[in-house]
């Protein structure tokens, strides 16, 4: 009983996902490079979005991210106190 073996299984089945136990060759490398696209395509993105974030009002409790904005200041006159 348990998961340790493995049974014999029919070697014509084809599945778009691998198959049973799937191992793909360099699947920790795959994975690593997919993680650092990732950040590559997101950070810039957050920067463009920290770049052009306004508020048409303070906001009512502190909002952790917006000291990052460039237009914070001016938008809620309470960051300048801090």
């Amino acid at each position: 009983m348990g998961g340790g073996k493995r049974f014999a299984y029919p070697k014509y089945v084809w599945s778009p996902t691998g198959g049973w136990w799937c191992e793909p060759r360099n699947w920790k490398r795959n994975t690593a490079i997919a993680f650092l696209v990732t950040a590559l395509l997101t950070i810039p993105i957050i920067q463009y979005d920290y770049n052009h974030m306004r508020r048409s009002r303070p906001a009512v409790k502190t909002v952790p991210w917006q000291r990052f904005a460039k237009h914070a200041i001016e938008d809620d006159p309470k960051l300048a106190e801090q």
